[in-house]
């Protein structure tokens, strides 16, 4: 099978460390180009660069986006509109109608599209969601503890510190116990997201899990850490140091190739929005 040739939008500091290497290590994928609204930060990451994002999409297959959630919303859709398979970054947008939007145009025009919700693609997680399948699990719990909001920190961007761990780690964190628990039907949410904020989730199925966010804790920090109770046992995510952003590759090629969509598409990024803002809701009070 060919290469998959992706264009990739954005330059940022993630751009540089994981998609264009990602990108353009292979076999799966090729880097077709960059465009950025910085064209000296994309010229570092050793592929064309478009001055035009058109003249990008005419010369790929398909479009990875490494940007703010609400450029993310804008540029996707038109993307989409330009028949290109779409390789998303969560949050999907920084809104419920961004994402509807992103959503709505992958439909319409029929395109594939996938997201990066990094910790799905690990074989340890692959591991512990098919274990928690087989021990009728009725609760868990989750804790993404971490210092980037605090200082110079390379990753708080304006909109992580303007909307805090719940928009950025909450879709990890939501998204995996929505597979090893069941589909989350409710939330509840208090806390802050700028500082420590509580989720209690309500999963299909009558299982319930608990989650602690948080991206100011300065100081080293713990890894993330999710665990599964049932009645035939428990589950433990396994720590890894692999690179779950070969497999990525390697799927989100797959998922072109075949022309369809793939579990981790621009409608699960939907649901995922919509119980992030049900907790912003709360968060904010009446």
């Amino acid at each position: 099978m060919d290469p998959v040739s992706v264009g990739l939008v954005g330059a940022g500091p993630w751009a540089e460390m994981a998609h264009a290497p990602m990108l353009a290590k292979g076999p799966h994928t090729r880097l077709a180009g960059v465009w950025a609204r910085r064209p000296e930060a994309a010229a570092r990451l050793g592929a064309p660069v478009y001055e035009r994002i058109e003249e990008l999409f005419d010369n790929c297959e398909a479009v990875a986006f490494c940007v703010p959630p609400a450029v993310q919303a804008e540029l996707a859709v038109k993307a989409a509109a330009a028949g290109k398979a779409l390789l998303l970054e969560k949050p999907l947008a920084d809104s419920i109608e961004g994402a509807r939007k992103l959503a709505e145009a992958v439909q319409t025009h029929g395109v594939a599209s996938q997201m990066i919700l990094t910790m799905r693609y690990a074989a340890q997680t692959k591991a512990f969601i098919a274990k928690c399948r087989e021990i009728e699990p009725f609760g868990g719990h989750a804790a993404n503890i971490s210092s980037v909001l605090v200082g110079d920190h390379p990753f708080g961007t304006p909109w992580r510190k303007e909307r805090g761990a719940l928009l950025d780690v909450g879709p990890h964190v939501i998204d995996l116990l929505d597979a090893a628990l069941g589909k989350v039907t409710g939330v509840r949410a208090h806390g802050d997201p700028r500082q420590w904020t509580g989720l209690l989730l309500d999963h299909e199925g009558g299982a319930v899990s608990e989650a602690s966010l948080c991206m100011a804790a300065p100081g080293d920090t713990p890894p993330s850490f999710f665990a599964v109770y049932g009645r035939a046992g428990s589950a433990v995510l396994e720590a890894f140091d692999d690179d779950p952003l070969e497999t990525v590759a390697a799927e989100f090629a797959q998922t072109v190739r075949q022309g369809g969509g793939h579990p981790l598409d621009a409608a699960h990024g939907l649901r995922l929005q919509e119980i992030v803002a049900s907790a912003e809701e709360q968060l904010a009070g009446p």
